[in-house]
């Protein structure tokens, strides 16, 4: 499989309704270039205005996503955004005459057949994916929403669904997606769905205005009296279809059979694959969803950015260059000797920024008993070393060091994110918070090991000359 990126080879073209806003709305998905990733155009407000579909672009995840920059909106972003990312689509310009994506028949089925029949082109740059390599974690406060994201043995993305709404029509179903080609024919076509008894509070709210039976799944729950249905039509100003209806006491409202038997459970994994496209990256790892919906979907994918910030944004450091100070010179500013001192040498200081390394060996005394058996350098010890590379920041540009301690004042901020074990090199980067003013010295470090952050802290400490006896 080819890992350059990817563009439509032509414009594709859709009309048709917003499901909230009830309004038509005319859509043409356009070819971008490479590195451009997904971008939304209004060109019905004055100077076009382009939103980017971006996590941070993010205003609502009521009822479906809606991104905006400005007074530029664009709402129900997830079933195009999925068929794009489902198909290996990369980049693309998608231009709108109004505020929301045509709903079509509620699924990304249309999206999917106009990209396969359109093709696509690769593109000379290739495609930047980001590969799991550590477990994450989320919970809602209600403790409702649970998402979860692990490594896979392979290359694949693959997602798992779990939808429970304590109904006896829809009940617990499961739906799996083990690899991305899968997407076009065991996804796509899966319509959204809503309950009977949502069908008047969503109106009263001005939503589900272009609502119809052949782009809604209606699950009844529960036996509804023909006045009770046509009350409810009556609300969403859809009277007429009453007669269209053959009502059979619980299940689907309409006499559209489901796609697949687990079809609900299938659109919920549908929508997770196109709120997650708004991180902007292919993504290779396993993400497994318990009770999800947009607003779980985004703040996880959020804590999934967040995992690329931290291991490809963090400075490169060269261990093999000519230390700025030895042991040797660090001895001389640091009052410290074993078992205490912690830091070997220091490759880099500059007028805010400092960074230090710390070899970790067997030999370290802590071993012997934190832990027998099972080494593990204590997060105490991580934080005093980072601490003294700090005091080495603090002293270095004082003409006598040594005549000079340093003192904690407070430690904040502290989080350990994996063990340091005997073999690692840990490096220290710590950056000024603040100007250093009488002897308070403000800063911020990170500890990584690999590549990767295995602590952080927020330190201060005073620098001071012991009074003369």
């Amino acid at each position: 499989m080819s890992d350059k990126q990817k563009t439509l080879k032509a414009p594709l073209s859709f009309k048709g309704v917003g499901l909230h806003t009830g309004k038509v709305v005319e859509m043409t998905i356009e070819p971008a270039p490479a590195d451009s990733g997904y971008n939304f155009q209004r060109v019905d407000l004055e100077g076009e205005p382009i939103v980017k579909a971006d996590l941070d672009n993010v205003v609502s995840t009521d009822r479906g996503t809606t991104i905006a920059e400005g007074q530029a909106q664009i709402s129900v972003t997830e079933h195009v955004l999925a068929a794009l990312y489902g198909m290996g689509v990369d980049n693309a310009l998608i231009k709108l005459n109004g505020p929301e994506v045509p709903i079509l028949d509620g699924s990304a089925a249309l999206f999917v057949k106009s990209i396969k029949e359109a093709g696509m082109v690769e593109q000379s740059e290739d495609r930047r994916y980001f590969k799991l390599e550590e477990n994450l974690y989320y919970e809602d406060e209600q403790g409702y929403s649970e998402m979860l994201a692990v490594p896979t043995p392979g290359e694949e993305f693959r997602i798992t669904v779990m939808v429970d709404y304590n109904s006896p029509v829809l009940g617990t179903q499961h739906a799996s997606m083990y690899q991305i080609e899968e997407f076009a024919s065991e996804i796509a076509e899966c319509r959204t769905f809503v309950f009977m008894k949502e069908l008047g509070f969503l109106a009263e709210r001005g939503l589900i205005k272009g609502g119809d039976l052949d782009n809604a799944i209606v699950l009844m729950e529960r036996q509804y009296s023909d006045e009770e249905i046509r009350e409810t039509l009556k609300k969403i100003g859809r009277e007429e279809l009453l007669e269209e209806l053959k009502i059979e006491g619980i299940g689907v409202l309409n006499t559209i059979k489901l796609k697949f038997e687990n079809e609900p459970a299938r659109h919920k994994l549908l929508d997770i694959v196109g709120d997650l496209a708004l991180i902007g990256r292919p993504l290779k790892g396993h993400f497994l969803a318990a009770r999800p919906g947009h607003r779980s979907n985004v703040a996880f994918g959020k804590m999934v950015r967040e995992a690329i910030k931290e291991r490809e944004g963090h400075p490169k450091f060269d261990l093999t260059k000519e230390p700025i100070y030895d042991i040797n010179s660090i001895e001389r500013m640091l009052p410290h000797r074993y078992p205490f001192l912690m830091v070997d040498k220091i490759i880099h200081v500059s007028e805010k920024r400092i960074t230090g390394v710390k070899n970790v060996t067997m030999n370290e005394p802590f071993f012997q008993g934190h832990f027998p058996g099972n080494p593990v350098m204590p997060g105490v010890m991580q934080v005093e070393a980072m601490a003294q590379v700090g005091g080495i920041f603090a002293l270095h540009d004082k003409e006598d060091p040594e005549n000079y301690t340093t003192y904690f004042m407070k430690i904040d901020k502290v989080k350990f994110k994996q063990k340091v074990l005997p073999g690692d090199t840990i490096i220290f980067d710590l950056e000024l918070v603040s100007p250093i003013r009488r002897g308070i010295v403000h800063m911020f470090g990170k500890a990584y090991v690999n590549g990767k952050v295995v602590c952080e802290s927020e330190m201060m400490a005073l620098v001071s000359k012991p009074a003369e006896s």
